[in-house]
């Protein structure tokens, strides 16, 4: 309970600590570069097969490595320094989306290869989610740690709106390579 002698935090408040400013902007260009990369995935999945099971696994191959490395990730979180987890995951995905978007502009993606890619995207995802929803507390004082959760979420649910609005006019312009590029590009922030 808040004594009323104390003051409440903005909600802007996180953004007066750098850290704080730099990781949530270089998120927000991830998600959104994520999501794109999930669009020209699933558009391009349907031009390489007609398998209604493997347009949905496009879906499925982001997003299970979260579900199956969640509590890994979690503990490597508690055990290990959190910035190096995060950096380490953050080149992954970059090494991965750019060989995706590198394999794709050369016109060598099969359904399958299309597949190992983004499940190891999602994998990416999977070790950085938790040390960035730890890092909150490292990176703001206690008194704007609710401000800063709420500016987290806020930034996904926004890019959650434009991300796939973006990927689809990136796509239906110039392909599904130039999607997985928009990507790799979003770890360079």
């Amino acid at each position: 309970m808040r004594h009323k002698d104390t003051p409440r935090s903005s909600a802007f408040a996180p953004f007066r600590h750098h850290d704080f400013r730099i990781l949530w902007g270089a998120t927000l260009a991830s998600n959104f570069g994520g999501l794109v990369q999930a669009v020209g995935a699933a558009w391009l999945m349907t031009q390489l097969t007609e398998s209604a099971t493997l347009i949905a696994l496009v879906q499925a191959s982001n997003t299970l490595p979260i579900m199956l490395l969640a509590l890994i990730s979690g503990a490597l979180a508690d055990l290990f320094d959190r910035k190096l987890l995060l950096l380490a995951a953050q080149s992954l995905m970059l090494l991965i989306s750019a060989l995706l978007a590198f394999v794709a502009w050369q016109g060598w993606l099969t359904p399958w290869l299309l597949l190992g890619f983004t499940f190891l995207i999602g994998a990416g995802q999977a070790l950085y989610n938790p040390p960035w929803q730890a890092s909150m507390g490292d990176l703001v004082p206690r008194e704007d740690l609710p401000a800063a959760v709420t500016l987290n979420s806020v930034g996904f649910n926004l890019m959650r709106s434009v991300g796939p609005a973006a990927g689809g006019f990136i796509v239906a312009g110039f392909g599904a390579a130039a999607a997985f590029t928009v990507n790799a590009m979003s770890y360079l922030r």
